[in-house]
């Protein structure tokens, strides 16, 4: 198994990537602030049913258009509209550590590495259709600097908010 050759990436997809981070930490704190006073379900129903009147006005807005890349009749592979599941668990989850002593923080950067422990997963077994590839010190390094990072975060951080 050979790696295909490594691209530079756009600066506009990590500008991209990086405010999806932004955005990210935003929905866990208004889900933790939600769950905190209706409950981790509450918090789920609530963050899906706002995407789901937002994605019906978006395609109210676009009624008319017709995305140039979906081929005519093609399909997303049934195992796509999982995503909606594990979002909803997701929002429960971080909706009730957010308000533990983990906190927003600690929340984060757990879910970072867990984020980071999946996604070389699917790399090297090649979960989802993704290309396989092969780990190597690179990876480890990486895990675990962000594990050293969490564990710094959460066992040093607590108790300096007063």
């Amino acid at each position: 198994m050979s790696s295909p050759p490594a691209q530079r990436p756009n600066p506009l997809h990590l500008l991209a990537a990086f405010g999806s981070g932004g955005l990210l930490t935003l929905m866990v704190f208004f889900n933790g602030e939600a769950g905190r006073h209706g409950g981790a379900l509450f918090s789920s129903w609530l963050a899906h049913g706002t995407g789901t009147v937002a994605a019906l006005v978006l395609l109210a807005l676009l009624w008319r258009r017709r995305p140039a890349s979906a081929a005519p009749g093609s399909r997303a592979p049934l195992w796509a509209y999982l995503g909606g599941v594990s979002g909803a668990a997701t929002v429960m989850l971080t909706s009730t550590a957010v308000n533990t002593p983990l906190a927003l923080a600690g929340t984060l950067a757990l879910g970072l590495a867990g984020q980071v422990v999946f996604s070389l997963a699917a790399d090297r077994w090649g979960l989802f259709g993704f290309p396989r590839r092969r780990l190597d010190l690179r990876d480890a390094g990486a895990v675990a600097l962000i594990v050293a990072g969490s564990l710094l975060i959460i066992l040093f951080g607590m108790g300096s908010a007063a």
